[in-house]
């Protein structure tokens, strides 16, 4: 019996050498030292297997082997929580004297910016922010901006029907039927939202994103279009950009223009961004046509007004000198860090 004691008590010597934390010598100890399966607690199980003569040393050779488990277990698991400590502070350990890390900042997107940028400027000519809706229904999107279903005019655009009736709004005009609706005049909203054509090359994308002007008063000409969009491009490209009009077509305007800018690149002399033309066009707009604010319940002999697009990619890739939108929608950091307005 002398010999298991001497037995277990070299086998804890020689588990030790295996324990590389206090969690193994945790469980190593429970091996030993659990009252219901540790060996050393099985031991005095056996009491009554033992001669009645031995039993007294037997059972003094197991309180023996007992105590000095516990003191060495307890020794062992002191060791190894002070072996992990200093492991610990050894890799929380800093040094003062090395030079900081350097941490990068964010930065707002290049559509959020221009985004931004546009809200501020138009609303400090009085605009205020009109929410656009992502998925319309035919009549808003076309048939109430006076493109009836036979119009060629929906050939323009390449739409995305979700049912023979509602679809994603292929331009944020419909803005405009809903506020003429709902507000009171005289009105000035600006509404910035998605929306989707299918379209797909450097220039264009499924989705991108509009800025959509309206004014309904008394008395509205294309003099106050070109004013206020005189004042737009100044704040975007730079005090030296002016604008001009060209006749166009939307059937929700009459008259239509298409908007160009001098170049503010070249200021107008003519390079490979204006493409020798000295001049850039970056938006559609017009007066609204009179059947449109019939259609909302509007006298046209008593208001008129004017409405506009503006392209929120398109006055980014300008603005910025990107030359590809798809750029825009990869968030590539390298782009992004390079769009930092102060």
């Amino acid at each position: 019996m002398n010999d298991r004691l001497s037995g277990i008590k070299q086998e804890i010597l020689d588990g030790i050498d295996q324990l590389h934390n206090s969690k193994a010598a945790y469980e190593f100890r429970k091996q030993f030292m659990d009252n219901k399966t540790g060996k050393i607690g099985q031991l005095m199980k056996e009491m009554k297997n033992i001669a009645p003569e031995e039993r007294a040393n037997f059972g003094k050779g197991v309180n023996e082997l007992k105590e000095w488990a516990l003191q060495y277990f307890d020794e062992l698991d002191a060791k190894m929580k002070a072996k992990e400590m200093e492991m610990r502070y050894e890799s929380e350990k800093i040094d003062v004297t090395m030079p900081a890390a350097e941490e990068q900042t964010g930065n707002l997107h290049p559509i959020t910016q221009t985004r931004n940028q546009i809200i501020d400027i138009f609303a400090g000519m009085g605009f205020e922010v009109f929410e656009n809706k992502e998925i319309e229904n035919d009549y808003y999107n076309f048939t109430a901006l006076n493109t009836p279903k036979d119009h060629p005019a929906r050939d323009m655009q390449d739409t995305f029907y979700l049912s023979p009736e509602y679809l994603l709004a292929t331009q944020t005009s419909a803005a405009q039927i809903h506020a003429m609706e709902t507000k009171e005049l005289p009105i000035k909203i600006l509404c910035p939202g998605k929306v989707f054509r299918s379209d797909d090359d450097a220039t264009h994308s499924p989705m991108f994103h509009q800025m959509e002007g309206l004014v309904v008063d008394k008395k509205i000409t294309l003099c106050d279009l070109k004013g206020m969009l005189d004042v737009f491009v100044k704040k975007i490209y730079g005090e030296s950009t002016t604008t001009r009009l060209r006749p166009s077509y939307f059937p929700f305007t009459e008259p239509s223009v298409e908007v160009d800018v001098s170049c503010f690149e070249c200021g107008g002399k003519g390079c490979k961004l204006c493409k020798g033309t000295g001049w850039i066009e970056i938006l559609g707009g017009g007066i609204v046509n009179k059947k449109v604010l019939e259609n909302c319940g509007i006298d046209s002999d008593k208001y008129s007004g004017l409405a506009f697009g503006i392209g929120i990619e398109r006055t980014a890739m300008l603005k910025y000198g990107i030359n590809n939108i798809k750029l825009l929608f990869e968030s590539d950091l390298r782009v992004l860090e390079q769009v930092k307005d102060n």
